[in-house]
């Protein structure tokens, strides 16, 4: 099993200092969303989730694309899979936030997914964990955003959102893991000694890091699902 990092005052507190900001962000989207709402209703659940790991910047994001009055349905491709990433990445965030601290709680959940069975370390089975859930939520939102865009009937709003957002959470889970992986296992590991705990700060400024990767991964795939039509515009 690996041996949990320690790591310094100063990294401790970036950490904390990282997670206050994000977490201020977040709750300055929740009630802006609530005086200004969305068009798209899921949104104004998105929105909020996209500041735990885009923080400052997606709060520019909102900002400039986003809010009720600035929002038109006219933005460029380009704008338009930024937005349709962070939809995908609000869906990872819930669902990464929720299987990692439900594995934290009831360790049994971990061993369901392959712990000492299939994976040594917790921590890769905890990941299986991460995408199903992440997957699942995450087309619950794109169903949400594009059943009512089209009009389509419910079996026919599952197979469309299946359709435009399997590439494209598969694409960010695999720059969000791959983020960790690197954190975790090329920096934390051989700097602090360890790997971060999830109930340590450090775990989350690692997360929200890889969830940046996750969204430079998943953005491409997102522009590409928009040219080919499998996608709406956001």
């Amino acid at each position: 099993m690996p041996q949990r990092a320690v790591f310094p005052a100063w990294f401790h507190a970036i950490a904390i200092g990282s997670l206050a900001i994000a977490a201020f962000c977040t709750l300055f989207l929740a009630l802006d969303v609530l005086r200004r709402p969305q068009k798209m209703g899921v949104m104004n659940i998105v929105w909020p989730l996209t500041a735990l790991f885009g923080s400052l910047l997606w709060v520019a994001a909102y900002l400039r694309w986003g809010r009720r009055g600035t929002e038109s349905g006219t933005h460029s491709e380009l704008v338009s899979a930024a937005i349709g990433s962070s939809h995908c990445g609000a869906g990872c965030t819930l669902g990464d936030i929720i299987a990692e601290w439900s594995a934290f709680a009831f360790p049994a959940i971990a061993i369901w997914f392959g712990w000492h069975s299939l994976f040594a370390d917790k921590i890769f089975a905890v990941w299986v964990a991460d995408f199903i859930l992440a997957f699942i939520i995450g087309i619950l939102f794109q169903y949400f955003s594009i059943k009512p865009m089209r009009d389509l009937s419910v079996g026919r709003g599952i197979i469309a959102a299946l359709k435009a957002d399997i590439l494209s959470i598969s694409a960010w889970q695999i720059g969000m893991y791959g983020g960790m992986a690197v954190i975790q296992f090329g920096w934390f590991a051989p700097r602090y000694g360890g790997l971060a705990q999830v109930a340590s700060p450090e775990f989350w400024l690692a997360m929200q890091i890889a969830m940046l990767a996750g969204f430079a991964t998943s953005y491409p795939v997102n522009l590409w699902l928009l040219k080919i039509g499998w996608k709406e515009a956001m």
